[in-house]
Formats: structure tokens, sequence, C-alpha cells
């Protein structure tokens, strides 16, 4: 059995379900919760802070690779305006 840190509900983990690191949400309240001990299980809150620099790492790496298509599209239109003016 684990207490929450925000609300002190305690929270059923098994510490033979879970490793250090892992990510649960406390069932009263909803917090996000990292795995910092198993044996006995020990939870932190984990601050919201985080997920949003993650998200925004994700979509800079989204955004970087749609331009890497837009270029290689590019290129193909370039090519093929070349090939028209070797027929021409």
């Amino acid at each position: 059995m684990a207490t929450c840190p925000e609300c002190d509900a305690e929270i059923e983990v098994d510490e033979f379900d879970v490793d250090k690191g892992d990510l649960i949400s406390c069932p009263d309240c909803g917090s996000n919760l990292e795995v910092t001990g198993t044996s006995p299980v020990e939870l932190e809150s984990v601050e919201e802070d985080d997920e949003d620099e993650d998200e925004d790492e994700e979509d800079d790496d989204d955004t970087n690779g749609d331009d890497d298509l837009d270029d290689d599209a590019d290129e193909v239109e370039d090519e093929e305006d070349a090939d028209r003016e070797d027929l021409d």
C-alpha cells in the first residue's frame, strides 16, 4: 500500500507490478505520480509542466519531419520543370 502525496489516499500498488520511474495516477484525486521506490512503494507528484514540455518536443519533431517532406516535394517539382524545359 502506498500513499498519494497530494491527497493522502491509500493506493493499492503491488511492488512487484511496478518499477522505479513508472507513472501511475491516483484513483481519488487524479494526480500523476511517479514511483520513486519499490520496497516499499514510494510515490512522488509529477509536475504538470514536465508533460507539457514533452508534448512540445514531440510537436517540434513532427514539424521538422513535415518540413523535410515539403523539401522533397519541392525537389521533385524542380526536376519535373527541368524535364519539361528539355522537351521544349
